[in-house]
């Protein structure tokens, strides 16, 4: 579960996130909209402390974010986020892409982490693309593999 309570972010005078409150429960699944430069991103930028609140608590599984000993790392490894920009890296085939962090982060074997990949992949519509660049993609394409990259992590 998550908790967010009292969340406060400024950017100089501005206050973007002004006591923001939201719990999410396990197994839920949740949409932030709004207009551009309302605190979306900011907000999910805090919840993995690429951004520090200056106030409020974050508790994710009991866990309080903000505490300094809480190690951070581990907890990220529980989240997936899809960034604007998606960071692809060019130099390294689609399912490059996506294999990288099972094999690196979780230790997963190069075959176990293809074979996800491939699973991932076809989930997101773009098995052909596999052995394409991202340079090769559409903006969208690009965005599914993204996608399919972060879930291979299981958030």
């Amino acid at each position: 579960m998550i908790s967010v309570k009292n969340l406060s972010k400024h950017f100089g005078d501005l206050a973007v996130l002004k006591d923001v409150n939201v719990e999410i429960k396990k197994g839920e699944v949740i949409a932030v909209i709004g207009p551009s430069g309302t605190g979306k991103s900011t907000l999910l930028r805090c919840l993995n402390l690429l951004e520090e609140p200056e106030g409020g608590e974050i508790i994710i599984d009991d866990v309080n974010l903000l505490d300094k000993k809480t190690n951070v790392f581990k907890l990220r490894q529980k989240m997936g986020m899809v960034f604007q920009s998606f960071n692809l890296f060019s130099h390294l085939m689609v399912i490059e892409n996506i294999m990288l962090g099972p094999v690196d982060l979780l230790k997963m074997n190069r075959q176990d982490a293809f074979d996800e990949g491939m699973k991932l992949l076809a989930m997101v519509g773009l098995a052909e693309k596999a052995y394409a660049y991202p340079d090769e993609l559409s903006g969208g394409q690009k965005q599914r593999v993204a996608i399919a990259r972060t879930l291979a992590m299981k958030p």
